[in-house]
């Protein structure tokens, strides 16, 4: 008997688990995508985050059939553009896509930002920094990509941008030489542009694959910007559901922009071959660049406004810094809802007077949202701070009634802590509590 029970214990198939869960190297995407534990109240913003990843995939993909049939050269490169346009298969929807794309990208990574903001993200802090690490190869990519069609809004937007290098004390001046490969924008800047955005992508994919390996690590955030441990479901079928809802609304606007107006987020300048003897009327960059173009020319200065405009960008290092509040999301703060959507309005209204000429109203109106944009990012966590002290109040009151008296009471009580008058509040508090 003892020995039939050995047999059949031998014999009997160990219970193992799906295939996704044993293989190793499966294991890994499966934890990291499939099965990836996520807050059940998750909203459909954080879509824009998977969105990305498609944008990402599809400008790699874009790019590299276009790079088979485009020539870095100062004489051939416009004509290369157009040969793809006319002459190559689809040629004409490939470099849409490719073109579109970049506009498409850089919806969803401002919604991304928004997002991060409105609910606290921020506070995932390497998460956080790796995201605007990101953010920054974004748009040095997308600039050097602007540049190599060579048409004439093309050569001149390079020639502007570039020209700031000259306002870092001591070595600007022989950076932009170095930049450049020569005494102006020519066919030596066009080459080097051409190799870093081909280059450019790979980092960013090493980075993003650092972005979402510490974002698992630490799990998401969600609305109410809570702990959420107890109350996760699994990443599939729940929001890959949700993701594949997004993909279809990306697509439809995405190839509206292709092959309906595909010019409708360009500039038709770009359609003139880059002529270095004749300079636009109004040099402007992609729409996308337009709130820091504005804030640039916003102020007299050369120098200051390099500083200012730079510093529009690179503030998004410190909004984790600056926060204040006892909670992480804006849900519990209705005053700092507004000042957010002050914030996202001026943003907006930046990206329109960047595309308006430079004379008034509109250098005045620039100035004046430059100015809410920097003040909406200041206000913010004072304001978290003192909505946090105006939920203080002593431990009685809850029993209360919410009454005219009630308010009376907490006015004076909140009067007397703001000036540090700690001994009369407790005073107030003592007399109220025995009326």
């Amino acid at each position: 008997m003892v020995g039939n029970n050995t047999v059949n214990n031998i014999n009997t198939p160990k219970s193992v688990g799906p295939w996704r869960s044993t293989n190793k190297l499966v294991k890994i995407m499966n934890d990291s995508f499939y099965d990836l534990p996520c807050p059940v109240n998750l909203n459909a913003w954080w879509s824009f985050g998977s969105m990305l990843g498609l944008c990402l995939i599809i400008q790699l993909l874009s790019g590299l059939l276009l790079s088979t049939h485009y020539t870095a050269h100062e004489d051939m490169a416009f004509d290369s553009v157009v040969h793809i346009m006319r002459n190559v298969e689809k040629g004409w929807m490939l470099r849409n896509i490719h073109a579109n794309g970049s506009s498409m990208f850089f919806i969803c990574i401002y919604a991304h930002i928004a997002r991060g903001l409105y609910y606290g993200s921020y506070l995932d802090k390497t998460v956080w920094y790796f995201g605007v690490h990101l953010f920054l190869l974004t748009m040095a990519e997308a600039f050097l990509g602007y540049t190599l069609p060579w048409g004439q809004m093309s050569y001149w937007g390079a020639t502007v941008i570039t020209n700031m290098l000259s306002v870092i004390p001591v070595v600007g001046e022989s950076m932009l030489r170095y930049v450049w490969g020569g005494w102006t924008v020519c066919n030596a800047t066009l080459k080097r542009f051409y190799t870093l955005h081909f280059l450019l992508p790979f980092v960013m994919v090493a980075v993003v694959f650092l972005h979402l390996f510490f974002l698992h690590e630490k799990g998401s955030n969600n609305p109410l910007g809570i702990e959420s441990g107890t109350m996760c479901v699994p990443f599939h079928p729940f929001y890959t559901i949700k993701d594949l809802f997004g993909y279809v609304c990306f697509s439809f606007f995405f190839m509206y922009l292709v092959c309906v107006d595909p010019e409708l987020l360009g500039n038709h300048l770009n359609y003139w071959p880059a002529n270095p003897m004749k300079t636009p009327i109004h040099v402007q960059p992609e729409w996308y660049f337009m709130f820091a173009y504005a804030i640039l020319r916003s102020i007299p200065h050369k120098a200051g406004g390099v500083y200012v405009m730079f510093l529009s960008i690179v503030v998004l290092y410190l909004i984790p810094s600056l926060h204040s509040g006892k909670y992480r999301s804006l849900c519990f703060y209705p005053f700092n809802q507004v000042v957010f959507w002050v914030l996202v309005g001026s943003f907006i209204s930046l990206t329109w007077i960047g595309a308006r000429p430079v004379r008034e109203p509109y250098i005045i109106l620039g100035q004046c949202l430059s100015v809410i944009y920097f003040s909406s990012l200041l206000l913010n966590p004072l304001s978290l701070w003192v909505w946090d002290k105006l939920l203080e109040y002593p431990k009685f009151c809850s029993s209360r009634p919410v009454d005219l008296k009630w308010f009376k009471f907490l006015a004076y009580f909140k009067l007397l802590k703001l000036v540090n008058r700690e001994s009369s509040a407790r005073e107030w508090a003592n007399k109220c509590s025995k009326m």
